[in-house]
């Protein structure tokens, strides 16, 4: 039987869920945006545990890929290709804006095209514009809420932060990973290889070398 473990840690919620290959088992989701490392293996660990199934016997990780903040995006994805490496098994990235497109179509909360905007800092939105259906038409993108502003429905956290700029922000606010379990599972986006998609340079940097001292 396959045994999907989905998780994503791209925005302040820390999402895990666990798919049998028909139906999600069991799922948990914590929103702390410190917190992302102490909050993923015992999240892991759970949703394990609920639905009664060996670590060994996981046979493939979704993670979401962002666009997100470097520190917590990191998290993801150096757990989900630890889990790869040690358990010999696929691991498959998905745009975090895309499972957020997926669960507002499926939520009902838009009917026609709209924008997923999710919290970049520094006074900016990582975003992407998609139809109807929840397909990406363009993006992801980082820009100031200012200079995207737009009257359609925006879904995310990025629209409710903003809402001067997004007037028509519309939920969900967060990825839930049971719907990145469905959205690798049902091929409903585009496939990635788990590497993050930052858009922009990491907040840290390597320090520089040091100068020459004459």
């Amino acid at each position: 039987m396959p045994v999907l473990l989905a998780f994503d840690t791209a925005t302040p919620a820390v999402t895990v869920a666990l798919h049998d290959g028909e139906r999600v088992v069991a799922a948990l989701t914590r929103v702390d945006a410190m917190r992302h490392g102490e909050l993923l293996a015992p999240g892991i660990t759970a949703v394990l545990d609920e639905a009664w199934v060996p670590r060994q016997d996981i046979t493939a990780v979704a993670v979401g890929v962002g666009p997100g903040p470097f520190t917590g995006l990191r998290v993801g994805l150096v757990t989900a290709r630890t889990l790869g490496l040690a358990l010999d098994i696929p691991v498959y990235g998905v745009c975090t804006l895309d499972v957020l497109a997926v669960q507002a179509v499926a939520q009902g909360a838009v009917g026609g095209p709209f924008l997923v905007a999710t919290d970049a800092r520094r006074k900016e939105v990582y975003w992407a514009s998609y139809d109807g259906q929840g397909a990406r038409l363009d993006g992801p993108h980082v820009d100031r809420p200012a200079d995207l502003a737009a009257d359609g429905p925006v879904v995310g956290a990025g629209a409710l932060l903003y809402s001067d700029s997004f007037p028509g922000a519309v939920g969900p606010e967060h990825p839930d990973a049971g719907v990145l379990a469905q959205v690798v599972t049902g091929e409903r986006a585009e496939l990635l290889d788990p590497e993050p998609l930052y858009l922009r340079r990491p907040d840290t940097a390597a320090p520089s070398r040091p100068k020459r001292v004459s």
